[in-house]
């Protein structure tokens, strides 16, 4: 599926990627995936793609997208619109698909292999456009959840599906590590109550 020779670019949608790996029960470890895109040819580019809430002090994605930017990751972001619906839900909406297909369309004359973490359907379009252009594309979602989190159109005109439950082990955050750094903060949190004056 993957040759070493090959160049190849990571386009990540954020949230879809979140709603697969929340679904399927794990944490993507970021450094992980990229160590392992690294050993299968030559990773050109990462990129991330996500919408922010418009207005918010603190977005709880914030520490990730910074990470992200950090450690080669390049983060793509742009407000999200929120509105109110007929029934009067707030929704907020933030698709990043145009972003995402400019950037691979740019790309397609550097890169060998595009590896898509997405499972919505409205990327078939992108998949085929890149395979004219004689590039191959692997899309990585699941049919594992349940309903799949990819669309069979999109999974139809991949040259390859990657079941985002076969790479737990590779890039899944080892839950260890999670309760590790949650009981450390409760530990500071503890220690800095006790040096509280009453």
């Amino acid at each position: 599926m993957f040759d070493q020779r090959e160049k190849i670019a990571l386009l990540i949608d954020g949230a879809n990627l979140y709603a697969a790996s929340r679904s399927l029960g794990f944490d993507i470890d970021y450094k992980k995936m990229l160590v392992s895109f690294q050993k299968r040819g030559y990773l050109l580019r990462a990129y991330y793609y996500t919408a922010l809430i418009e207005d918010s002090e603190y977005s709880s994605i914030r520490p990730l997208i910074d990470w992200l930017d950090y450690n080669g990751y390049r983060v793509v972001t742009k407000a999200a619109k929120e509105f109110t619906d007929a029934a009067g839900r707030r929704k907020v909406k933030g698709n990043m698909d145009i972003e995402l297909a400019i950037d691979a369309m740019e790309l397609a004359d550097t890169v060998d292999h595009f590896v898509l973490f997405s499972g919505d359907g409205d990327f078939r379009s992108l998949v085929e456009a890149l395979q004219r252009k004689g590039r191959k594309v692997s899309v990585v979602s699941s049919l594992t959840t349940s309903p799949p989190m990819i669309s069979d159109d999109l999974r139809r005109q991949a040259d390859h599906f990657i079941d985002l439950a076969s790479l737990r082990a590779e890039i899944g955050r080892d839950p260890a590590e999670r309760e590790s750094r949650m009981n450390r903060r409760t530990e500071i949190d503890e220690a800095d109550r006790s040096d509280e004056d009453y």
